[in-house]
């Protein structure tokens, strides 16, 4: 990760116009350092690699009908008489139905029926559109642009003329500018063309080749939403001497000596040496400096006297910094790459009375078997693109105070913020991570065309050279709810030959070569059996399950026979579904009635797998007598059913190697779902019981 990356808005506004020219430069000495010394202070080059931030600069964006811009660009929206949406200012990052919903042009969508009004954006082009500052065009070999997130497809324009295509929603782009600049008055623009019609929960997995969010487009918590915009930083990087490329870096711990471990490889292009420097505050632990000459240089430490990172629970979370600079032959930084690195040793084993073809799921760090808790992560906004880094904070902060020590980071979104994985890093919040590829219902098997699979196989690389250096990164799986059960090609047990699948073999090859020794898991679930009823337990098929989500009847009937004869190895996704507050579902039903919550209620039927209204007349013997009578019920039933699972899986340990609650918290105002934090970010009651469960047992 590139200190463009670390450095906060706040940051990069403080450094402020042409001064932000410093900001990929150098921050440590040339010297050789003392390993009990500080670390020195930076000495720069007047040949360093710097980076501009362009979200500083005034955005704005204006809507068209489609395709009218390709053929009648203006080089400013502001003279474009055929704009349906006249120009309005933007922030970068962030989404045009965030900038129309500033501008007083879009309704809420959380409101009532709202979102239905907001369908019309997804079928307009859009252009951003900025200038860049005559003071920020610097001398250098290049003057890259370097987009991190553009939702979804669309064309990158300098001075009206096209520099750039782009689709797809996972993978970054860049294109030098240097040769298309005109002495001043240079305008930047993005133009997004329309989205894909349907990616959403329904459908035809083998036929989802589009790589846009597909959570956007409506799941049984979500609304449709689908969300064009930019949605990562945009940065300029003026290239002068020389520059890092690609970037390696996996750390380990040796156990019998308590000592860390760490590989280094950096792709370098000009420059004289290579230095890394891995320090703990101020203290240097670690410095090593190298001829820069093949282009790539390799770094091996052992025996680095370090403290282990743990998972939350189970101790401290350590990190430390790399920093890692390339020098002119006077030792001066060009440029610079930062990471924060953690020491642990992950191994897995396989549960307790597990048969011996069956895979590991006992998770252990540092030698120490545990038990894995946690919740299935989906995005906190399906406008995830105007999220800030207080949004992630204050639901992971939150989550560790319950006691998960593990996010599933689910298949169906978007590579996340860096600040999921900064974050996760620093609160002992372990990651599973799940390629972009999700089940669909009339197929759940992936493409396996030659150009998907090379695609994918991108996507892939992609995110692995994103995160694979963190602490929390547990592993990479192929995606939810996968199996090969497309016409002609359905397989008695789908859940365990998807790993024979070519998509799945190519995934696992582009993990092995990228991120070895970290483990890779064609989909969740995995096994014989992925579908978790009582009808099937203890006949030894289940690994990995899902389900169930929902339940008839009280909580001691057959929910709690389910949870007492289960025998599967893990749950990555079980649930059970309470309604929101009866303040949230007020302040956002709009002109619609509250109650009573059935399919013919619209408002409650924006979520029609959840309708629980009926089960509280079968309960009770009568219908609910308020909004406030209803919701107490309904978050009661899932916090005692949720306690009765977890402590049903703990109590197996290890012949359970975890449970991962699905799902952790809500993006839109559902009336009912099966989040256990709601919209506004606090927990249900179902939350506070997971927590004392796993504070007792």
């Amino acid at each position: 990760m590139s200190r463009r990356e670390k450095l906060t808005r706040r940051e990069f506004v403080q450094l402020g116009g042409a001064a932000a020219l410093a900001i990929g430069t150098a921050s440590k000495a040339n010297a050789l350092i003392n390993a009990n010394g500080p670390a020195p202070e930076p000495v720069s080059s007047p040949h360093a690699k710097s980076y501009l931030d362009l979200g500083q600069l005034k955005w704005q964006v204006c809507g068209v009908t489609p395709y009218v811009w390709g053929w009648d660009r203006y080089a400013d929206i502001h003279d474009a008489p055929d704009a349906e949406i006249h120009p309005m200012d933007a922030p970068v990052p962030g989404s045009v139905q965030q900038a129309l919903l500033n501008a007083g042009l879009l309704k809420d969508w959380n409101v009532g029926l709202n979102a239905r009004e907001a369908e019309w954006v997804e079928n307009r082009d859009w252009i951003y559109q900025t200038t860049i500052p005559d003071d920020w065009i610097q001398e250098g070999s290049q003057l890259r642009l370097h987009c991190a997130g553009l939702d979804y497809a669309g064309s990158i324009l300098l001075n009206a003329v096209p520099v750039l295509d782009f689709k797809g929603s996972f993978t970054p782009y860049e294109v030098d500018l240097k040769p298309h600049l005109k002495p001043s008055d240079n305008v930047l623009q993005i133009w997004f063309q329309q989205s894909p019609r349907w990616l959403g929960q329904f459908g035809y997995t083998s036929r989802m080749k589009e790589w846009k969010p597909r959570f956007n487009y409506t799941w049984d918590w979500i609304v449709r939403l689908v969300q064009v915009g930019i949605w990562d930083p945009i940065t300029l990087e003026v290239v002068r001497g020389g520059e890092i490329g690609k970037v390696k870096c996996f750390s380990d711990a040796a156990l019998e000596s308590g000592t860390g471990s760490l590989r280094l490889t950096a792709a370098t292009t000009g420059g004289k040496f290579v230095q890394a420097v891995l320090r703990d505050g101020a203290r240097v632990v670690r410095e090593e400096t190298l001829d820069a000459g093949s282009g790539t240089s390799e770094i091996t430490w052992a025996k680095l006297a370090v403290d282990l990172w743990w998972p939350n629970g189970l101790g401290k979370q350590p990190l430390y910094d790399l920093d890692i600079h390339l020098l002119d032959d006077q030792k001066r930084v060009i440029d610079e790459r930062k990471l924060r690195v953690g020491f642990r040793h992950i191994e897995w084993k396989r549960t307790k009375g597990a048969a011996a073809d069956a895979d590991p799921y006992l998770c252990t760090v540092n030698g120490k078997e545990f038990f894995l808790f946690g919740i299935d992560w989906t995005p906190i906004l399906p406008n995830f693109a105007d999220l800030k880094e207080d949004d992630y904070r204050k639901r992971i902060e939150l989550y560790r105070h319950l006691g998960v020590n593990i996010f599933r980071v689910w298949g169906g979104g978007f590579p996340e913020k860096n600040w999921l994985y900064d974050l996760c890093d620093q609160n002992g919040i372990l990651i599973w991570q799940e390629f972009p590829l999700s089940s669909s219902g009339l197929d759940n098997d992936p493409p396996d065309d030659a150009e998907s699979i090379a695609q994918m196989a991108a996507i892939a690389a992609v995110y692995i050279q994103r995160r694979h250096h963190h602490a929390s990164l547990l592993l990479w799986c192929g995606g939810n709810e996968l199996a090969e059960d497309r016409a002609g090609r359905t397989s008695a047990h789908p859940n365990f030959t998807i790993g024979k699948h070519p998509m799945m073999v190519r995934l696992g090859e582009v993990v092995r070569q990228n991120d070895p020794g970290r483990r890779f898991l064609p989909t969740s679930p995995y096994g014989p059996n992925g579908s978790f009823s009582r009808e099937n337990s203890g006949k030894g098929q289940y690994w990995d399950v899902h389900g169930p989500w929902t339940f008839d009847g009280p909580v001691d009937g057959a929910w709690r026979d389910l949870w007492e004869h289960g025998d599967a190895m893990f749950h990555s996704e079980m649930g059970a579904p309470s309604a929101s507050s009866a303040a949230i579902i007020r302040r956002f039903k709009g002109s619609l009635p509250e109650t009573p919550g059935t399919h013919a209620n619209p408002l409650w039927n924006r979520q029609p797998m959840w309708i629980e209204w009926p089960k509280f007349a079968l309960e009770k013997g009568k219908e609910p007598a308020s909004l406030e009578e209803f919701c107490a019920w309904s978050q009661k039933r899932q916090a005692d059913a949720l306690a009765l699972a977890l402590t049903a899986t703990k109590s197996r340990f290890p012949a359970c190697g975890g449970m991962i609650v699905w799902m952790g918290h809500d993006c839109f105002p559902c009336t009912t779902n099966t989040s256990i934090i709601d919209f506004d970010g606090n927990p249900k009651p179902a939350a506070l019981a997971l927590r004392d469960v796993m504070k007792r047992t």
